[in-house]
This record gives C-alpha cells, structure tokens and sequence, in this order.
C-alpha cells in the first residue's frame, strides 16, 4: 500500500531544488527524492556556472524566455541571499570576416528575444578590452556573469528546509505510475503524491511514464581544461557557437582561474571519464582566439553530461516543461531536456512549475 503525501520533487540538482523550494514556499509539504549521496552531483556541479544572457536560443522558446528571465531573478536572489557572483560579461569573437553576420544576428537575437543591447567591438577595441585576444571584431554581452553553482544550490537547500521541505538521499526511484493516481516506486516502498515533479535530468525522459516507447534521452559529454597560473582574460571569451554547444570557450570561476572548455563529445550514457586524447583539438581551438597560448599551462579538469532530447544530427531541442495538461495526470510535472541555460533558467523554471501545479 502506498503512503500519501503532499509532494514530491525527484532529483536535487539545481533545477530540482530550484523546484522544492518555490513549492513549499507556496505552502506545499515538499519531499525531494536523490539517488545520491548529496545534492547537485551531476550536471549541476559539472558546468561552467556561467548566468547567460539569453542570446542564442530561437525567439520564443522556452530557453529564451526561461533564461531571460531566469537572469532576472537569479541576480536578485544572488543580492538577497548573498550568494557570490559578478556580472563579469563575456565578448563573443569572429576570428574571420564570414562570421560577422553571425554576430549580427546575436546582436538581432539578443533584442528579440529581451537580452540586451549587444555593442559591436572593433578589433582595436578588443585590443583595449582583452589584449591577449585576437579577433577581427566581436559584441560585448555585459549581462552575462559567473556564480558559485554550489553555494547557490545550498542557499535553495537552507531556504527549502526553512520551509519545511526535506531531502532523502541515497533513494532512487525505479518507476514512476500514473494509471490511476501517481505512485512513486523506491527501494522496497511506494509512496503516492498529490503533486510529482521529475526533475532527474540525464534520467527524466527515461523515468518518465508520458513518454513513448520510441522516446530515449541522448547524451552530451563536455571536457574543461584548467589553465594554471594568472589568467590573461578579464571576463568570458566565447567563439561563434557551434553544433550541440557553444564552443571552446573561456570561462573564469569567482577566483578568477581559466577554464576551457567544453568540446561535445556524444556518448551512450553518463561517463565522467576524461580522454585526453582531444587535447591537441583544444589547443587547435583556443588557438584561433588565444594565439599565445602556453599549451603546458593546460591540466585536465573535469568533465560534464548534458541531457539532449535528440542524436547529434538533430536540430537542437527546447526545454520541455510538460505540466498536467500535457501529461494527462493531474498534479504531474516532466521537465526534459534541461541542459545549459538550465542553471541560469532554474528559478524561470520554478516559477513555471509553480504557475503550472496552481492550475
């Protein structure tokens, strides 16, 4: 016999708690269900904690809306809660006259979709802002920042707990049941909730019971080098975006140490291993924009998996926030595909829930 409870949120990564909290905020009696041993193991610690500005997603999508306004209220929440971040910006460089329309259509893209002017730099320009680049023009983002994901995903976790709301970890959920009702199946118990929200993310579209049989999540891998010693940037650098991600591009944490990274790499499933044989096409690519580059100064970091929703030929997918009208079971979430901007997009995401569950 399954026991009752009000709500349950599974998997407690940053959209996850992101999710709880804004839940029981709004008076729900909130559980989290994570397999793992703490919180945010997975694609929440495993990024570039970058706040985007909300550029590069198609007008009227949801990751254009969700990250627009998600950069919105995450700087709030920053203020409010003391959660470290800068509003460092980032450039986004053409190392060739062909990708001058690219940047045009970022800087048409940013004003469509609410993300700010894009002010268009000369390659003297750069030259003053970031010396160490070389480019022949770019645009300046300056909403663009960085945030400890780890600190942000304890403050959701203090102010979840300070709202009644509770984590069970080490307890996985092997099914999920919306035949009559919802049930919850863990390890040797059922539990039946007025309100589920899947938020499991490399999991989500295999947990959950709205997809079909021929639905399957796909997989992303993404490597980070480190760069040792003083960083010769003073924000982010970004190429001209590529398929399935951004590009190599140069983030810097709140210490301001250099990350490069990530290259998109498709695998079968989640693995974290690191295959340094990519290193000489790391270098290739940093090179195009950071020709001084001192390749032993590179020391491999970590890696990351993103959760795609179709293979590597595919066009590339929007969020997907299914609610009870299209999952056909009253008081039950899917949120699939959440991949980057999700960190940025977490609290839009919430709000969205929220908004979703109150119908």
């Amino acid at each position: 016999m399954a026991e009752k409870c009000d709500c349950i949120v599974i998997g407690a990564g940053v959209v996850g708690l992101a999710v709880a909290r804004a839940l029981a905020r709004n008076g729900r009696e909130v559980l989290v269900l994570e397999r793992q041993n703490a919180f945010g193991t997975e694609t929440s610690s495993r990024n570039s904690e970058v706040i985007h500005a909300g550029i590069y997603y198609p007008t009227g999508s949801l990751k254009a809306r969700m990250c627009v306004r998600g950069k919105e209220l995450l700087y709030e929440y920053c203020e409010n809660y003391r959660v470290p971040c800068e509003r460092i910006g980032k450039i986004i460089v053409a190392t060739s006259a062909r990708q001058f329309e690219t940047l045009r259509d970022y800087q048409r893209k940013a004003k469509e979709n609410g993300a700010g002017e894009l002010p268009w730099l000369s390659q003297r320009d750069v030259e003053k802002l970031e010396p160490a680049v070389l480019c022949r023009a770019a645009v300046l983002s300056p909403s663009t920042g960085i945030i400890d994901s780890h600190s942000f995903m304890l403050s959701l976790l203090g102010d979840l707990e300070a709202h009644n709301g509770i984590i069970s970890y080490l307890t996985e959920v092997s099914a999920i049941n919306t035949n009559s009702g919802i049930t919850v199946r863990c390890d040797g118990f059922e539990l039946a909730p007025q309100v589920l929200v899947n938020s499991t993310g490399l999991d989500a579209v295999a947990l959950s019971p709205a997809t079909g049989p021929e639905d399957r999540g796909y997989f992303a891998k993404g490597h980070y080098y480190v760069l040792s010693g003083m960083s010769p940037f003073n924000r982010l650098v970004y190429p001209v975006a590529e398929e399935g991600g951004l590009g190599v591009h140069v983030t810097l944490d709140l210490a301001h140490q250099t990350r490069f990274g990530p290259d998109v790499v498709w695998t079968d499933g989640p693995d974290y291993t690191f295959e340094t044989s990519n290193l000489d096409r790391f270098i290739d690519a940093i090179r195009r924009y950071y020709p001084d580059l001192d390749a032993t100064r590179l020391h491999t970091g970590y890696t990351g998996i993103r959760p795609k929703l179709g293979p590597a030929d595919a066009p590339t997918s929007d969020f997907v926030i299914n609610g009870p009208e299209r999952t056909g079971v009253s008081g039950y979430v899917d949120l699939l595909g959440i991949e980057s901007p999700g960190l940025t997009a977490s609290l839009a995401i919430a709000e969205r829930v929220v908004e979703l569950i109150g119908r």
